[in-house]
């Protein structure tokens, strides 16, 4: 019947993928006869081959799931590999690897096997996240419009994994027959999630205070962030169009042999932003990180929350000036 591997950190969507597999390969059958499951870490995959290998009963196939096979050795895995080799035509096997590296040896046998490995991690970047929304809003029975998709995207930001407790709560409320809309959906989320770092980087290095602080506010917020955190992605931030100052770098391979980096977009953004600011600018920056680093150490008695924000406005002014 096949073999299929799901990966992935976020344990509540690698958990609601693999029910949903189960759940499809399983179909109106009885799960009690058909289904066996290896969940015990002490579980050995001599007994997973055994199982696999073990004629359906009352039933026409059979479905075994294995969880945690990351945290097997290449050594560990040889008796998948090799029943891999030949698997029983009347077996699914579902692998979950989660958050560990699985061993190559066993990749390579599921896709000898024509198996697949499927990652369940929401996406990196930004604009893919609506469509992937869309597609997890479908398998939760939740049908959502773009701009829905694109909102949700925007509010969940970081943290989208959570999108799926919200999509179990549109479920119960409205069924899978409606089509629903940004006005739907809007009392039922909680607190924005965190940003990547390089969204409120880009933000002062554009000069939009106002955005620079909102964004600030949701690394703190939703994100969680630690106010000595984002001290630290500012510092790096700032440090890095430093090591342009006086290096000479004029290209792409320049900025990116100053930085210690391979070159590409990161080394030609640095240096178009440090051409924007040019040094003196990097170097009122540094001195207002030192000041704001000392404040959020005790220096003044002013809350974290005002220290930081001062500061990113103040950043953000410097790239106001530069334009």
């Amino acid at each position: 019947m096949g073999v299929r591997m799901f990966t992935g950190d976020e344990e509540s969507l690698l958990r609601d993928a693999v029910a949903a597999y189960v759940d499809e390969l399983v179909g109106d059958g009885d799960r009690s006869l058909m289904v066996d499951e290896f969940d015990d870490p002490d579980a050995e995959l001599s007994d997973v081959v055994a199982s696999a290998n073990t004629p359906p009963m009352f039933t026409p196939t059979r479905v075994v799931v294995v969880r945690d096979v990351g945290r097997f050795s290449a050594d560990d895995v040889k008796p998948l590999v090799a029943y891999l080799a030949e698997p029983n035509d009347t077996t699914s096997l579902v692998l979950v690897a989660g958050g560990g590296r699985a061993a190559k040896s066993l990749t390579d046998a599921i896709a000898g096997a024509g198996g697949d490995v499927v990652a369940t991690s929401a996406p990196f970047r930004a604009k893919d996240r609506p469509n992937w929304i869309g597609d997890q809003a479908t398998r939760h029975g939740v049908r959502l419009d773009r701009a829905t998709q694109a909102a949700l995207a925007e509010h969940f930001g970081e943290n989208v994994a959570a999108v799926s407790g919200l999509l179990d709560t549109l479920s119960s409320t409205f069924g899978s027959d409606a089509t629903l809309g940004v006005g739907d959906v809007r009392p039922f989320l909680g607190e924005r999630g965190g940003i990547p770092p390089w969204d409120l980087t880009d933000a002062i290095d554009r000069g939009d205070t106002r955005a620079a602080i909102d964004l600030l506010s949701r690394m703190t917020g939703g994100g969680g962030r630690h106010p000595l955190q984002v001290m630290a992605i500012l510092h790096g931030h700032y440090v890095r169009l430093a090591k342009l100052d006086g290096s000479g770098a004029t290209d792409e391979a320049t900025a990116a042999s100053a930085l210690g980096i391979k070159p590409g977009f990161p080394a030609r953004k640095a240096l178009a932003q440090h051409r924007a600011l040019g040094g003196g600018r990097v170097r009122r920056a540094i001195e207002m990180l030192a000041a704001a680093d000392l404040d959020l150490r005790g220096q003044r008695e002013l809350p974290e929350d005002l220290v930081l924000e001062v500061l990113v406005a103040r950043l953000s002014r410097l790239a106001v000036a530069a334009a």
